[in-house]
């Protein structure tokens, strides 16, 4: 790993405003799809760069060998159960409110890591962390414009959504030996996978008329932030490491309420204000106990 350049700044940046950029489309793409069928095509369509990838480098794809199941269940739990759950919530409450609900992923990683990962315990800077960062979480929830009676179940399941990632990236060091590319590869045909069946019998999907709009939105997020974003963080891994890559989750909120604001005009209200600065406050405490437990 090498000093991060200007260079690997700008993949960050590039990295974080593709992920921020799922939110409003998934609004877009639910003005036409269901839920199930979105993650159908995300997963369907995010395989196709990962696998030419994969083919290009010579990788092979395990997603059917004796660890089948591994892929199996990382699959419904990292991407068929969150893509479910947050193109369903999406539906209900503004893109920006689903961007901040997502970036308390390394809180819950925090709070899971104490239970089950060794030397990952709580300590008083963690705790301090995840009390502030959870906090403004629940001040968001008192957010009358933003959420309701209406669509507070909706946000209840983006956040579940959210967490389902962080299970699912625990999950996947049972299999931690394996090539990135081929991990992300075997989930994404296990998703594919699970979600075509549901897809066929719950919400028929040729019986649809789409609009423009919400086809190129499901497009783009299928090769885009299911796809290209996965092969940029495999790079920014490399080349980085895990500390500089983790800090996609003080921008891909900003970028977020940014983009949910010009494209589809959505309010931005003083708590979502208060509870982002709360949520970053509580990241950096708990990232910064980690860093200090590294060095």
């Amino acid at each position: 790993m090498r000093k991060p350049q200007l260079v690997d700044y700008l993949l960050l940046t590039l990295l974080s405003l593709i992920w921020a950029s799922a939110f409003f489309n998934i609004k877009i793409a639910t003005y036409s799809f269901g839920p199930i069928t979105i993650g159908f095509l995300r997963s369907f369509l995010g395989a196709i760069p990962v696998l030419i990838l994969c083919f290009y480098k010579n990788i092979k794809i395990e997603a059917f060998s004796k660890d089948w199941k591994w892929f199996a269940i990382i699959g419904l739990v990292n991407l068929v159960i969150p893509f479910i759950l947050i193109s369903y919530g999406v539906n209900f409450v503004q893109s920006n409110l689903a961007a901040i609900l997502m970036s308390t992923t390394p809180l819950s990683s925090t709070v899971l890591a104490h239970f089950f990962l060794k030397g990952e315990k709580f300590n008083l800077l963690k705790t301090i962390g995840l009390l502030i960062g959870f906090s403004g979480i629940v001040f968001l929830f008192s957010d009358n414009f933003l959420i309701n009676e209406n669509n507070f179940v909706a946000a209840l399941l983006i956040l579940l959504g959210s967490t389902c990632y962080v299970i699912g990236g625990v999950i996947t060091l049972k299999i931690s030996n394996k090539e990135n590319e081929n991990v992300t590869g075997s989930i994404l045909i296990w998703s594919t996978i699970i979600l075509l069946p549901f897809t066929l019998i719950f919400e028929k999907p040729w019986m649809l008329n789409p609009s423009t709009d919400s086809i190129i939105s499901v497009i783009y997020l299928g090769i885009f932030p299911t796809g290209i974003a996965w092969l940029l963080r495999f790079r920014i891994l490399k080349t980085n490491g895990l500390i500089f890559h983790s800090q996609v989750s003080y921008i891909i909120p900003i970028f977020g309420i940014i983009l949910g604001y010009i494209f589809l005009n959505e309010i931005i209200t003083s708590k979502i204000i208060v509870a982002l600065i709360a949520v970053f406050i509580g990241i950096y405490l708990a990232r910064k106990a980690d860093y200090k437990n590294v060095t």
